[in-house]
């Protein structure tokens, strides 16, 4: 599955939740069109059918994007070859 990019993510939460708390503040009792378009995006690009859910796996992912992650081991053999040693790929420099 295509994840979306950390800062999209981020802004698509951040203004989904800007824009239901105004509702809720102001006691909307339906929600405009702009926070269902939200909704609806934030469904389909965490690959869920639940706003819940998908602002759930949201914030998973965003956590997730703010962690280090570890260079790949390489190895040179030589003759201008790199091979990564756990995905087991070779790579011609």
């Amino acid at each position: 599955m295509l994840m979306p990019h950390p800062a999209t993510l981020r802004e698509l939460v951040e203004e989904y939740e800007a824009l239901i708390a105004r509702e809720a503040e102001s006691g909307a009792a339906k929600t405009n069109q702009r926070s269902q378009d939200l909704a609806y995006t934030l469904c389909v690009s965490t690959g869920t059918r639940d706003v819940r859910l998908a602002l759930e796996k949201a914030r998973r992912q965003l956590a997730a994007a703010q962690r280090p992650v570890a260079p790949m081991p390489v190895r040179h053999t030589g003759a201008g070859v790199v091979e990564a040693r756990e995905a087991g790929e070779t790579v011609s420099q």
